[in-house]
Order: C-alpha cells, then structure tokens, then sequence
C-alpha cells in the first residue's frame, strides 16, 4: 500500500520533518507534484537543511528516493541540491531514482513566469518565479520537455524547438528577462542528470509494492493551492491532493492506504490570494514572530492568522485524511486566548462550508475562543505531559474535523514530535 501525506493548508505547514520522521517505517519516499517551489525543511545533526525536490526521507539511510512524473524539474535546483546533500549523506545519489516522465523547467520557462507575472502588476498572483507554471502549461499543451529527453540523441533539436516557442511568446511582454545568462549551467546541469538513476516510475513502484515494500507519497505546498479546488487563481499548478498521487506517481487509487493531512497550529500564507483568518494588527506580528514565519524558498514573510477550521474541514473532506498532524503547537504557548474559526459569514450568511470563490466574497470568520495552556507544550515529552486545556482544545477539534489526531508537533527538533493516544 502507499500512504501519503500532504499539507492541507497554504503550504509551510512543516511536511519535510513529518517526512523525516514517518519515513523510519518507510522503504520509499516519493515526491508526487510540485517543484522547486517547495521547500520542505529539515533540521539534521543541527544543521538546517531545506529540500526543494528531493524527497525528505534522503536523511533516512534505509530509504530510497523518487522523484515522481508529476514533479517538475529545475536540473540546476537539483544539482545545487545534491552537491548540498552529499557531504551530510555520501550514499545519496545510489538512493535517489527520477521519473523518466518527470517535466524538465527551461531557463525560458523561468522568463515567461517572470514576464507574465510583471504584467499582471497588482494582480500578480505570487508566483515564486521559478518556471513551474510554464512548465506545467507545456505539460498539458503537449509542448514539454521530459526527463527521458534527455537521453535521446536529438535532445539537442527538442530543446531548441521548445525554446523558439517561448522566445516568440516573450515578444509580447515588454518587460525583458536576461534568460541568456540561466542558458549555460542548464546545460551543464542537464549532462549532470544524465548519471543520475533514471527510472520507469509506475513499473519501478509497482514492483517494489508487490514486494511488500512501504511506500510514502509526499506532497508539496498545500491543499488551499490545489489547482482544482483552491483557492483559484491564487493557486498552484498541480494537484496538491491526495488524488493528485495517483496521475503523479502512476498508481491506482486501490493502493492508497493512509492519508496524513498536516496542518499548523495557526495558519499562514505567503504571496496574494485570499486568507479569511488573516491578522492585520499586532497579533498577527507576534505569531510570525514566534513562528519564525519566513518562506524556506523564498525569504518572504509569510502572512498569519488564527488557525481555520472551515478551510481544514475541507481540505480532510477532498484528500479522506484518516490522520491528522499539527505542527507548531508551542508557537501557541504564549498565546491566551488562541482563537479558531469555526464558520463563516459569507455576505451576511452564516456557513461552515468553504465557498466556491473566495476572491470575490465578502467573508468574516466566525471565530471560538480557547483558554491558553497552563504549561508550555514545547516542554512535554510526551501525551501525558500535555496540559489538560490543550488535550481539550485537540479534543475540539479532532469532533470538528471528525479525524483523529495522531501527532503533535512541540518544536524543531527531528524528536519533538508527540504520539496523541
């Protein structure tokens, strides 16, 4: 069976450690979607370690490692990444395998998502400008570039085919992007990829889970930036739930087992896009102040605001999330009270369902205030440590959700991680 895991919020939501850690009872991880957009960050031996594309169970020597047909990939954001990774782990590379089906991102990529994001002005929808959007819309136009190219001996011819196509379509922006400069380490990067494992994914999978092998899909961003079902069009390019595991790695739906949906304690969001929870005053400093709530891809701060249970309650409901996992609950601690959405006022009408468009609406939430904790939870190291009020508050929310809690996150540390019973 394949278990997965994915962020049910706006991404950050801390899934590189919840990786690490699951990843113990684990023979593969594999990244479904995304790209280097991601930023799944990892704390090992002290050293902060961020992951962009290689799935966070690197660190777990018993492991392997794949990177599925529904990634894109940047070849020299995987180069960097690997020449990072191998001092920490010399074994990498023998445990690293990609998807033949995988997309590769272009330096001409990178300039249409930078032109097109320009031109929007103020509607620009934050992109991280790093070509995925392209990429994905070269995906689906039948236009794109795979990891298998680049075995082929008339790569060469494909790729210059490729890029004419966005030079003509740059010639519309006014805003000038030096791509010409991105040219030369793509190249180069790309003959790096040609020594790495390159795979048949769905058959590589497909053996090793008639082996009896334990697979562990892992997703990137957030469920709210789902291209179906978030919050459009201030959304990602993939699908970033849990069916989004099946068309990414090239399984059946019969093979999904548990599904994960990690959330924080609060929430947050980086770049434009609606945030109904979202702290304009004082509070809202304080919580990205404790939550050191800065973008692990990008540096940008990260807007934040109480946790949404309206939002979570979807986000469970579309992937069937069977357990839930809450990081960052010692950011709590210093809060009192700690507030929960619970439903919304959507032009004057009272709902608890998320609705269609968010970016047009005009949305209050209705908030449940709770006591703060009596003891800080990022000292407990263990349930019974946790303080009575808090097991309360999860309480709450697990009958809200209706899913259990198996986990809570009570600081950095790879062992700061506390089963729910």
């Amino acid at each position: 069976m394949i278990d997965v895991l994915l962020g049910l919020q706006w991404g950050d939501e801390g899934k590189g450690k919840i990786v690490d850690y699951l990843a113990q009872k684990y023979d593969i991880i594999a990244r479904f979607q995304g790209g280097p957009n991601a930023g799944h960050t990892l704390y090992v031996d002290g050293n902060k370690v961020v992951l962009h594309t290689i799935p966070s169970g690197v660190f777990q020597e018993h492991c392997l490692n794949l990177i599925g047909n529904g990634v894109v990939i940047d070849p020299v954001t995987l180069q960097n990444e690997i020449q990072k990774i191998l001092p920490l782990c010399p074994s990498l590379l023998s445990r690293l395998f990609v998807s033949h089906r995988a997309h590769i991102i272009t330096p001409t990529h990178r300039a249409l998502d930078a032109a097109s994001e320009l031109a929007k002005g103020a509607d620009k929808i934050g992109s991280t400008l790093k070509g995925i959007g392209p990429a994905y819309m070269d995906k689906t136009g039948r236009n794109g570039l795979r990891v298998g190219d680049i075995m082929s001996p008339n790569f060469n011819e494909k790729y210059e085919k490729l890029k004419n196509k966005h030079l003509q379509m740059l010639r519309q922006y006014d805003q000038v992007v030096d791509w010409q400069a991105w040219e030369e380490p793509f190249l180069t990067a790309v003959e790096q990829m040609r020594h790495l494992q390159i795979v048949n994914a769905e058959y590589w999978l497909d053996n090793h889970l008639n082996a009896g092998k334990k697979v562990l899909a892992e997703g990137a961003q957030g469920s709210m930036l789902d291209i179906d079902f978030g919050t459009y069009p201030f959304v990602t390019s993939s699908n970033t739930i849990a069916a989004g595991v099946c068309s990414g790695l090239g399984v059946a739906p019969s093979r999904i087992g548990e599904v994960y949906g990690i959330t924080k304690a609060y929430c947050t969001r980086v770049g434009g896009g609606p945030f109904p929870t979202e702290l304009h005053d004082e509070t809202g400093a304080e919580l990205r102040a404790a939550g050191n709530e800065f973008g692990a891809t990008t540096g940008r701060p990260r807007r934040c605001g109480w946790i949404d249970l309206v939002a979570l309650r979807y986000s469970v409901m579309l992937s069937g999330v069977t357990q839930l996992i809450i990081t960052k609950a010692d950011v709590m601690d210093q809060f009192n009270p700690v507030k929960a959405a619970v439903a919304y006022l959507v032009n004057g009408v009272e709902t608890k369902e998320f609705p269609y468009d968010v970016c047009d609406m005009e949305i209050t939430p209705v908030y449940q205030s709770f006591a703060g904790w009596d003891k800080p939870v990022a000292e407990c190291t263990s349930y019974d440590e946790l303080p009575q009020v808090f097991k309360n508050y999860c309480h709450f929310v697990e009958q809200y959700l209706q899913t259990k809690i198996a986990y809570v996150s009570n600081g950095t540390g790879r062992d700061q991680l506390l089963a729910i019973s």
